[in-house]
C-alpha cells in the first residue's frame, strides 16, 4: 500500500537529510507504529506519505514515495485527500469550521459525497469516538483532548484507505486514548485501512502495532520488523518492555498481560523488599519534612471551594488545593475535567464564580486582579500550546528574550535550552522544530524566571523517554531548591516517576488527593504499568525495582 524507494529528505541549508535511506514497503490493512526519539524524522516521513513533504513544507525530497500506487511528489495533499487521511500534533492546526459536526462533515464536502452518506457517517463517527454529546459544541470551547478526538473524527469521515497519524493519543486520558485505539484497531482488522502511526508514549500503543518502524538516529537506516524484535534494538521503549529487560525475559513483553504472565519470579525476589527514595524514582514516597513530600513552610497557592464557569459550563466546582514549597502535584483526571481550567485561573486568565485563589499565603496575590510582571515573580505556567509563549525567529533571540524579561544573567535559558534539547541549534526556528522541542523551549522560557510556583500543562507531550528522562531531571531540582511544580498531565508513567502527590479530577470536582503510590495505585485508569504488573505491591517504576534489587543484593 505504502512503498518507499530510497528516500531522503533534506530541509533548507541542512548539511545532513532529516530522513534518509528509507527503502521498505507499509503493506495494505496492517498498523505501522513508527518510533525514534524526538527530532528523528518521524514526523518528516508521516509527511511524506501524505505529501505534505515536500509540497507545503518545503524541503527536498529524493526517491520515491507511492500510496495505492500514486507518486506524492507528482499528487498534492488535496488531491491525495480520498486515499489519504492525516492527523497532526496539533488539532487546531486541521479545523476549518465552528462546530463538532461541521468539522466532522467537511472532509467529505470537499469530495462532494451525497448528503444521505455524509449523515450516516458523521453518526458512527460521533458514536465511534464519544462525541454524541459533544456535536453542538463550539470547537473553541473544547479541551485538548477532546480536540483531537475530533481532529481524528474528521479524517475518519473520509474512509481513506491509509491513515497517518502524528501523536494520535498525546492529549487524551488513558481512556479515551484507549477508545481511539480500539477504532483504529477496527478499522485495520474490519476494513483493511493501513495505519502509519508515530507515538512517543509506546505503553499505550505497541502491544497494537503488527510491525514496528525504528528510526534509530537523525539519518539512519530504518529497521521495520516485528514489535518484540525492534523493542530490544530500540534506544526508546516503554516501561513493560524496560521491566522484561531487567528481568531477563525473552521474548520482551509488549503489554502488561503479557509481563503479568511471567512475573511470578520477579515478585517472589520483591516480596521482601520495599521500593527505595531514589534520585531517578521519589514518586510516591515521603520527603524528609513530611509525607507530602513538601518542605513545609508558607503555601505558594491556596484554593479554597473554587468554582468557574466558562460559558454556559461550571468548568471547576468547590475545589480546594493547598500547594506549599517543595512540592510536586500531578494534577490527572479524564479529557474535560477541569486540569487546564484550575491552571489556567491560578494566572489569573480566568475570575472565580465562587470561592478564592491566592499566591503566597493568606494575604498573598490575587491572580486575576494582580499586574502581569508581579504574577510573573509568583507563578509561571507553561501552556498545552507553546506557540503562545514563542514569537521570535530563532531558538538564540527566544533565549536572549527571557533572559531579558526575567532579568537573569545572559545565557541562563539557552543552559536550560542545552539540559533539554542538547541538538538544538542556535539559528533554529522555532516552527522548525517538532511538538515535543517546542515545548522544552516554552519550558525554558519559563523557567529562566525561576518562578516559585511553576505550573504545567502536558508537559511530556512529543517527548520521547529520554527527553522525558531530562525534564524530571530538571523539575526535581527544582523541587529540591524550593520551588513548587504543578503539573497537569495524562502521562501516568510521569507522574509515577516525578509527583509525590496526586490530585484526581472528575467533571470539575477533586475526587481524590494524596501520595501517589496510594491514589494511582487505587486506580486501574491512572495506574503506570510497573503497578499493573507487580500489584497488589505499590511498586511504580522499573527504577524502582532495579534500585531496590541492587540494594539487596538480589542482582538484574
Amino acid at each position: 500500500m505504502i512503498r518507499f524507494d530510497q528516500v531522503s529528505v533534506t530541509y533548507g541549508d541542512d548539511a545532513a537529510p532529516a530522513v534518509h535511506g528509507v527503502d521498505l514497503t507499509v503493506p495494505e490493512g496492517e498498523l505501522v507504529l513508527v518510533v525514534g526519539p524526538s527530532g528523528v524524522g518521524k514526523s518528516t516521513l508521516l509527511g511524506a506519505v501524505s505529501g505534505l513533504v515536500p509540497h507545503f513544507t518545503g524541503g527536498t525530497l529524493h526517491g520515491r514515495v507511492t500510496v495505492d500506487g500514486r507518486d506524492t511528489r507528482e499528487n498534492r495533499p488535496r488531491e491525495l485527500a480520498d486515499v489519504v487521511g492525516t492527523v497532526g500534533q496539533d488539532p487546531l492546526a486541521h479545523f476549518v469550521t465552528d462546530t463538532v459536526e461541521d468539522e466532522l462533515a467537511y472532509g467529505m464536502e470537499c469530495l462532494g459525497l451525497p448528503p444521505d452518506t455524509m449523515r450516516r457517517r458523521v453518526e458512527e463517527t460521533l458514536d465511534l469516538l464519544g462525541l454524541a454529546d459533544l456535536r453542538d459544541r463550539p470547537l473553541a470551547t473544547l479541551s485538548g483532548g477532546q480536540m483531537q478526538r475530533v481532529a481524528i473524527g474528521s479524517v475518519l469521515t473520509t474512509h481513506p484507505k491509509v491513515l497517518v497519524l502524528d501523536e494520535p493519543t498525546s492529549a487524551l486520558d488513558p481512556a479515551a486514548a484507549e477508545e481511539v485505539l480500539a477504532v483504529l484497531q477496527r478499522l485495520v482488522h474490519d476494513l483493511g485501512t493501513t495505519v502509519l502511526m508515530a507515538e512517543h508514549r509506546l505503553e499505550r500503543v505497541v502491544q497494537y502495532a503488527d510491525q514496528v518502524l525504528l528510526l534509530p538516529a537523525p539519518g539512519a537506516a530504518p529497521v521495520l520488523g516485528e514489535p518484540a524484535e525492534v523493542m530490544a534494538l530500540s534506544p526508546v521503549r516503554p516501561p513493560v518492555v524496560a521491566l522484561g529487560r531487567l528481568a531477563g525475559w525473552s521474548p520482551l513483553p509488549l503489554s502488561v498481560r503479557d509481563a503479568r504472565r511471567r512475573a511470578a519470579g520477579l515478585r517472589e525476589r520483591l516480596d521482601t523488599l520495599e521500593p527505595l527514595e531514589t534520585p531517578e524514582t521519589p514518586a510516591g514516597r515521603g520527603g524528609p519534612d513530611g509525607p507530602d513530600g513538601s518542605g513545609g513552610g508558607e503555601p505558594l497557592a491556596e484554593v479554597s471551594s473554587l468554582s468557574v464557569r466558562r460559558g454556559r459550563i461550571t468548568a471547576l466546582e468547590k475545589v480546594d488545593l493547598t500547594v506549599r514549597p517543595g512540592e510536586t502535584i500531578a494534577l490527572m483526571g479524564r479529557n474535560g475535567a477541569g486540569k487546564s481550567t484550575l491552571l489556567n485561573t491560578l494566572v489569573g486568565m480566568y475570575e472565580p464564580a465562587r470561592g478564592t485563589v491566592r499566591l503566597g499565603g493568606a494575604s498573598g496575590a490575587v491572580p486575576h486582579r494582580t499586574r502581569p510582571s508581579e504574577l510573573l515573580r509568583r507563578v509561571g505556567l507553561v501552556p498545552q500550546d507553546p506557540r503562545d509563549l514563542l514569537y521570535a525567529d530563532t531558538v538564540a533571540a527566544e533565549c536572549a528574550g527571557a533572559d531579558r524579561d526575567a532579568g537573569a544573567e545572559p545565557g541562563t535559558c539557552r543552559a536550560l535550552v542545552s539540559a533539554l534539547l542538547p541538538d538544538v541549534h542556535d539559528g533554529t526556528h522555532p516552527r522548525d522544530l517538532s511538538e515535543g522541542q517546542r515545548l522544552a523551549l516554552a519550558l525554558a522560557v519559563v523557567l529562566t524566571a525561576a518562578p516559585p510556583l511553576l505550573l504545567l500543562d502536558e508537559p511530556t507531550r512529543g517527548l520521547d523517554y529520554a527527553a522525558k528522562e531530562r525534564l524530571t531531571g530538571v523539575l526535581r531540582a527544582l523541587a529540591e531548591d524550593g520551588h513548587a511544580i504543578v503539573l497537569a498531565t495524562h502521562d501516568v508513567e510521569l507522574a509515577a516517576e516525578l509527583a509525590r502527590r496526586v490530585v484526581i479530577l472528575a467533571d470539575g470536582e477533586v475526587v481524590a488527593d494524596g501520595p501517589s503510590a496510594e491514589v494511582v495505585t487505587s486506580s486501574p485508569a491512572f495506574a503506570p504499568q510497573t503497578a499493573k504488573i507487580l500489584a497488589p505491591r505499590r511498586w511504580l517504576t522499573v527504577g524502582q525495582v532495579r534500585a531496590a534489587l541492587e540494594e539487596a543484593g538480589a542482582g538484574v
